[in-house]
């Protein structure tokens, strides 16, 4: 049963396991870099785990588990037509894998395109028919599209009663939080003439790398917001934000705070970010930023200026239409 209370992540991926066997050097060399590339990854060090698959890609182009890794990163990245791209190359090259198609239906419904993701987990579901995250997706679906056709019936008869009970039903059980598979179950492995066992590398440390640590901040501040974490999200604004129009600090937190509550549902995309370094404590993120809540639906482009303070990057300056 749907989590009423809370707003939840409606559609979901399966889950990382660890590389158990390989073969030959070769592939010993590719298991350590999808190994570290999956600790990296989920670490929140998306761009150096792009960097280990595409190395293990080199050596195995068709190797499914890297390529399902990268469209995972690319989802995360906030490069969906990419990540699309990936997905559905693997139902192609490996039909009988139901993990693509379930993140392919995360896409299409991130993109509002329901029937496609209905069809997608259809189809995952006819590959594998024990996996009840598929089944819990295309629920979710179904709630949406049956929110659209509710809608449509009034839209076509106001005094449809039976229609407006349905549709406020259908809306208190799916709220709608930005759609983002997290995480990827094992996909087939090229069949091995010999197999023997490896024990796992040790994950390096990785190093700090600024352009990551700023997108991290600039998603998780887009997280809280869509999840109305009114305390997270203005958590990520420092002490001397530039408010707009000179506000108030006080005033400006009392409006945002207002208008996130009040909000039945809220979703915020991040779409292409572009990173400008301009110190190691100084950064700008432009991006094209999507809005949607039962109120207001907008597109528009937004530069974040970031400053690190204390080890966090914080929100010093928001410019609209950079």
């Amino acid at each position: 049963m749907l989590n009423l209370n809370a707003p939840r992540e409606w559609l979901r991926g399966g889950v990382i396991v660890a590389f158990a066997f390989i073969v030959g050097a070769a592939a010993a060399a590719r298991a350590d870099d999808l190994q570290d590339a999956q600790q990296l990854f989920k670490s929140g060090h998306a761009q150096q785990a792009l960097e280990r698959v595409n190395r293990a890609l080199a050596a195995n182009p068709r190797e499914p588990q890297a390529r399902f890794l990268k469209g995972l990163i690319f989802t995360e990245q906030g490069k969906q037509q990419e990540a699309l791209d990936i997905f559905a190359k693997l139902t192609q090259d490996y039909p009988n894998l139901p993990e693509p198609y379930n993140n392919l239906a995360v896409i299409y419904a991130g993109q509002g395109q329901y029937d496609k993701a209905r069809a997608a987990l259809e189809q995952s579901i006819r590959t594998h028919p024990s996996y009840a995250t598929a089944y819990e997706n295309l629920g979710d679906v179904y709630a949406k599209l049956a929110s659209q056709a509710y809608g449509k019936a009034l839209q076509l008869d106001s005094s449809n009663a039976g229609a407006q009970n349905k549709l406020s039903l259908v809306r208190e059980l799916v709220r709608e939080p930005t759609p983002k598979p997290v995480a990827a179950a094992p996909v087939a492995k090229e069949p091995p003439a010999q197999v023997a066992a490896v024990a796992p590398k040790a994950p390096e440390k990785p190093a700090a790398d600024a352009t990551t640590e700023v997108m991290q901040a600039v998603n998780g501040w887009a997280q809280a917001w869509s999840k109305q974490d009114v305390d997270g999200y203005l958590g990520y604004y420092a002490k001397d934000f530039q408010t707009p129009g000179g506000e108030a600090r006080d005033a400006w937190e009392k409006t945002r705070r207002t208008r996130i509550s009040g909000a039945k549902s809220i979703q915020v995309g991040i779409d292409s970010p572009n990173v400008t370094m301009h110190s190691p404590e100084q950064a700008s993120v432009s991006f094209r930023q999507t809005y949607r809540s039962d109120k207001l639906n907008t597109k528009s482009r937004k530069t974040l200026e970031l400053v690190k303070l204390d080890g966090r990057w914080l929100i010093r300056e928001e410019k609209a239409g950079k």
